[in-house]
């Protein structure tokens, strides 16, 4: 479980989370969306500590975050797995060096243990066959399967994923949301996806938290969301339709 508890971040003087309060679980697809500049990235980067809030706090589960210093935040750290937009692979190094690459740093492990976990996670991605190429021989969904086995490599139990499926055609935007929510499901991770894909809220929005002008303005399930008596959050989800139909993607 991943809690904040009255938020508030500024910038220049510019407030961008408005006493904030959100509970996101484990074992569940946890979803922020919003218009850009709303605020959602920002929370996730609080969330995950890259930036630091200038009141309230962040707990995860019993411990809060938020007042640790910086050797007791690198043991939670370690427990933190991060999915970024593009993927951030190292494009000088094979897809099992990527993998292997939290494990070098962060561990004792025989290179043995480092081998059989990297196999395991590749498996699980199915990108068994892919141990020796390099980023640029990857398709967009191959890269991010590669980013996800490395965010899984060290059993993390947060999974911070930020816009997983930018860039990514429908079909394989759909492979990628299935296998992090199989994932959380089978480890019990308390994922947080920031996201504007409407596909993914109505996929795999188990909880969903919309930001509107740095408010939590809604929340609630996929489920929810088409009933929702909500005028920002009804014109954000028809705005996102109507660009994806521009598109051609509908």
């Amino acid at each position: 479980m991943i809690k904040a508890e009255n938020i508030v971040k500024s910038f220049d003087g510019r407030t961008v989370l408005k006493n904030i309060s959100v509970q996101f679980e484990a074992g569940q697809t946890n979803l922020i969306i919003g218009r850009s500049g709303s605020g959602k990235t920002v929370l996730l980067k609080c969330l995950v500590g890259l930036h630091e809030v200038d009141e309230g706090a962040i707990y995860y589960d019993d411990v809060c975050f938020s007042t640790l210093d910086f050797r007791r935040r690198k043991a939670i750290r370690r427990d933190v797995g991060m999915i970024f937009q593009g993927g951030a692979l190292l494009d000088a190094s094979t897809v099992e060096e990527n993998v292997k690459l939290p494990l070098d740093l962060f561990t004792d492990q025989s290179e043995e243990e480092k081998m059989e976990r990297v196999n395991y996670c590749l498996k699980r991605v199915n990108l068994d066959h892919a141990h020796h190429l390099y980023p640029s021989e990857l398709s967009g969904g191959m890269v991010k399967r590669a980013a996800i086995a490395r965010a899984i490599v060290m059993n993390p139990r947060y999974l911070f994923c930020d816009e997983p499926n930018s860039g990514l055609d429908p079909q394989t935007s759909i492979v990628i949301d299935n296998l992090i929510q199989d994932i959380t499901k089978e480890y019990n991770i308390t994922t947080i996806i920031n996201t504007h894909d409407m596909n993914s809220v109505m996929e795999i929005g188990e909880k969903v938290v919309f930001i509107y002008e740095g408010n939590k303005w809604w929340e609630g399930s996929h489920d929810d969301i088409l009933q929702a008596d909500n005028k920002e959050l009804n014109d954000f989800v028809f705005a996102s339709a109507m660009a994806k139909r521009a598109r051609g993607v509908f």
